[in-house]
């Protein structure tokens, strides 16, 4: 051993020959070993993935809090700068008294009410407005059934072909009646929805008329009647072109106003239906989208589609 050592601090022999040389190894041996090498990089894997759920969770639980104590402060400001109980506020005052006073001859609409939500307001009825296409638009994705989500034929197609439910369009009383009534409910929502800017009425409440018509001319003669004029590429078209035209003629009407400048669309004579500006074209932009949101709830509730292709 002495010498072997001393051969080697002469640099004759190397001790470490052979010893990092590979032996031959069996395969189930080299099985054994890829398998607890996958298994090793599976739990790597895993750990590395509950390390960042954690650290995700942390940072959402904290981002979570300080926006909730964000919330909370400017709300206790607001508060805090609100007037003492028994007054009123003066900037209130001077709000109501400039509808009142101004109302008809800066919106052109004898309808207070109109000319508030529709011009001075409108920003907040454009808001309503995508408020109820964005229900109509979560209502469809968790209810609508077509090819694209459904589970099994039977489940889907064949549960909604069968009339599980009593079908109130063969009975002969209801199809009288709806004969009846429906048409002049329609022309009575059309009426209010024409007179918003004149009358009490305007776009929510002659669309949701306009609505309660199309249901019951459903409820009537059935779905197969309305998918032959009122499809479901309809329902949106009609949706998307109200909001994108009541979006952009308001928009354009505050650029203007903000900039001090003439928009140039006239208001019309007081009492005619043709006055108010833009309240006309806005209500009518309105109804639509509200007729088409209440006749899509009531048509998803019922049978999973809005209409046809």
């Amino acid at each position: 051993m002495k010498n072997k050592f001393l051969r080697w601090l002469d640099g004759d022999v190397d001790l470490m020959e052979h010893v990092l040389d590979t032996a031959e190894v069996p395969d189930h041996t080299r099985d054994e070993i890829k398998t607890r090498e996958e298994e090793e990089e599976k739990l790597l894997i895993e750990r590395y993935r509950e390390l960042g759920q954690k650290s995700f969770y942390t940072v959402y639980h904290v981002v979570a809090i300080i926006s909730c104590v964000l919330l909370i402060g400017v709300l206790l400001f607001t508060v805090a700068r609100l007037p003492e109980y028994g007054h009123e506020n003066p900037r209130t005052v001077e709000v109501v008294s400039r509808y009142v006073e101004k109302g008809l001859e800066e919106t052109g609409a004898i309808n207070i009410v109109s000319g508030m939500i529709l011009d001075y307001r409108a920003f907040d009825t454009l808001g309503e407005s995508h408020v109820l296409f964005t229900a109509l638009i979560c209502v469809m994705i968790l209810l609508r059934i077509d090819k694209k989500n459904m589970r099994t034929d039977y489940e889907d197609y064949y549960t909604i072909k069968q009339d599980a439910y009593f079908d109130t369009s063969q009975d002969t009383i209801m199809r009288k009646v709806g004969m009846v009534l429906m048409p002049c409910i329609f022309l009575f929502g059309i009426y209010v929805l024409l007179n918003g800017q004149n009358s009490p009425g305007g776009g929510f409440s002659g669309g949701a008329i306009m609505g309660a018509a199309l249901i019951l001319f459903t409820a009537s003669f059935g779905f197969e009647k309305v998918d032959e004029f009122f499809t479901l590429k309809l329902s949106v078209v009609i949706t998307f072109v109200s909001l994108a035209f009541y979006s952009f003629a308001k928009g354009y009407v505050f650029f203007t106003g903000a900039n001090g400048l003439e928009n140039g669309i006239p208001k019309g004579i007081p009492g005619a239906i043709l006055s108010g500006g833009l309240i006309l074209p806005l209500d009518i932009a309105v109804g639509l989208v509200v007729a088409c949101t209440m006749f899509g709830f009531y048509s998803l509730f019922k049978r999973g589609s809005i209409g046809g292709a």
